[in-house]
């Protein structure tokens, strides 16, 4: 009883002291900086939101000065040059007598190489997606994960210069009629560029399936492999196609590795053991200072990268729809 008590009153004494401390008079220096906090507030507010509106703004107002100086550019070219001519002729010599301006020989080069580069790195990627989902444990997964990461930060001049040193010799050996510069190694290295993308968007998407439809495909007695395959894959398909979209627009944008690998001939072919020019490439060589500004050679540079900028401007426009699609409908 008496610790019974001697608690109660312990509890009493505290509550008294609570409420004495909260009857205590606040002290003049706080009740002032109470009130100055309370007047600079709407100033101090006003000045983040300025800040996040020049922001916005500022990333804004790149994108279209962008967009304009290729289209002002651009138009300036196409006086000179028919428009149709640009887009269906086979012979790209803008910097030769006589002048050819089809454009045709460098958007075939550029899809070579993000075909090329699909092809290498569609198939590991997926495979690594999915087993970094289904089958890795946590503890691998968050091993091997940043490491495949590791190959987004290494420049792009490094893979180009890989590929000239190692991985052209090796195709050279293999097929003896391929230059030293081949569209084969600039596939090879521009997919395992793209590879952490692919990587990481598709485990995504997959881990996005929810585990209802992994539960009831096990309920229904399929093992495993029949989950993944039949079941999750599937589930997941809209996700996955988009992310192979994104990264075959990163590899339309390539331009060190392409440029140190592939060469600098423009030419409408499809072996992959020639040298040929991509626009990108394009762009690097007539960049370096030797043509007159103003000219229409110099105006190719915009011309070249404005059917560029359209081109992946639509593949991300349409991975992002694939993108949303698949999002609404696990909502």
């Amino acid at each position: 009883m008496t610790d019974e008590r001697s608690k109660e009153e312990q509890s009493i004494e505290v509550k008294l002291g609570e409420a004495a401390a909260i009857k205590l008079p606040r002290s003049t220096s706080l009740e002032r900086a109470d009130g100055l906090w309370v007047r600079l507030r709407p100033v101090y507010e006003g000045l983040i939101h300025f800040s996040l509106f020049l922001c916005a703004s500022i990333s804004v107002l790149v994108t279209v000065g962008i967009v304009f100086v290729l289209l002002y550019e651009s138009v300036q070219f196409f006086f000179d040059v028919s428009i149709v001519d640009f887009l269906t002729g086979t012979r790209w010599t803008p910097l030769l007598k006589p002048q050819h301006f089809g454009i045709l020989p460098l958007m075939c080069g550029t899809m070579l190489v993000a075909g090329g580069a699909a092809i290498v790195a569609v198939p590991i990627g997926l495979g690594t997606a999915i087993y970094l989902s289904e089958y890795a444990s946590p503890r691998f997964r968050d091993i091997v994960k940043p490491m495949l990461e590791i190959l987004a930060g290494i420049p792009s001049v490094v893979y180009g210069y890989l590929a000239v040193v190692f991985v052209s010799p090796i195709i050279r050996y293999v097929f003896p009629s391929a230059g030293v510069f081949n569209a084969a190694s600039a596939c090879i290295v521009v997919g395992i560029m793209i590879l952490p993308m692919i990587i990481s968007l598709s485990e995504d998407i997959l881990q996005s399936v929810p585990l209802s439809l992994r539960g009831a495909a096990f309920a229904l007695g399929a093992n495993k492999f029949e989950v993944t395959v039949r079941v999750v894959v599937p589930a997941a398909l809209s996700g996955i196609i988009a992310s192979f979209l994104l990264a075959i627009s990163r590899a339309i944008g390539e331009t060190m590795a392409v440029t140190l690998a592939a060469g600098a001939t423009p030419k409408l072919t499809l072996n992959p053991l020639e040298s040929i020019q991509t626009m990108t490439a394009y762009i690097v060589q007539v960049s370096q200072g030797d043509t007159p500004t103003g000219t229409v050679e110099y105006r190719t540079i915009f011309a070249v990268g404005l059917t560029l900028f359209i081109t992946t401007m639509c593949m991300n426009i349409l991975a992002q729809y694939i993108l949303s699609r698949v999002g609404e409908k696990y909502e």
